[in-house]
């Protein structure tokens, strides 16, 4: 298991910065220069999702290589994908959607987690599981920000990270809710860039995309999965 962070004032992953980059690594190698890229824009939590045979390794080196970043894993599945990505220095896990036994798992992992919801049922459910902070997913397919909007009234106490769907046109309407304190997106990591290993270039768009908090939201706390 990677060393562990030293200890920091502890913050929710859905205030670390308005968008949360979702990343698919196809090569492990381009991990850690694309982590710093997106850390040097000011996007410093990276969710590597496990959809690709390197993306244990990618999250192990960024980890490792990358200390102002704060890696963790996306796409959790299964308790399996929990204990692994666990394993490799994640500190935080997402989850497209969720069981009881995952949700016991993510729970039993000692890291911060974002359960993925669509529904207001599954909202509730949560909420009785004594879990406030969920991952909105499909965004855009589920709903949008109008769907959000009409939780927020009987759910005020559930916050969300919308995921899916979601470009730099439409982030700013969803960042503007009460109930939303970031959003997940991979538009400042298009696939020629990357596949160009062009760092530069996701460097400014990810600057760009850490621009799009609304004025009244405080700045980036500094986070640690220690609680």
């Amino acid at each position: 298991m990677t060393p562990s962070s030293p200890p920091v004032p502890h913050a929710s992953v859905l205030d670390l910065a308005p968008v949360v980059p979702v990343v698919v690594i196809a090569d492990a190698a381009d991990a850690v220069p694309l982590a710093r890229a997106l850390v040097a824009g000011g996007l410093p939590a990276i969710e590597v999702t496990l959809r690709t045979p390197a993306a244990l390794d990618a999250i192990r080196a960024v980890a490792a290589e990358v200390p102002d970043a704060v890696v963790g894993a996306g796409t959790v599945l299964t308790p399996e994908h929990v204990t692994d990505a666990v394993r490799a220095g994640a500190r935080f896990l997402v989850s497209p959607g969720w069981t009881h036994g995952l949700l016991d798992a993510m729970k039993a992992s000692g890291v911060p987690f974002l359960p993925g919801v669509s529904t207001a049922s599954e909202v509730v459910a949560l909420l009785e599981r004594g879990v406030r902070e969920m991952k909105f997913f499909p965004a855009q397919a589920a709903g949008g920000t109008a769907y959000l909007k009409s939780l927020a009234g009987p759910l005020p106490q559930a916050r969300f990270c919308p995921t899916g769907g979601i470009g730099p046109d439409c982030a700013p309407d969803y960042l503007a809710l009460s109930n939303v304190g970031c959003v997940g997106g991979s538009w400042m990591l298009p696939a020629d860039a990357v596949a160009a290993r062009d760092w530069r270039r996701v460097e400014d768009l990810a600057r760009a995309a850490s621009a799009l908090r609304r004025p009244s939201r405080p700045a980036p706390a500094r986070f640690s999965s220690h609680g």
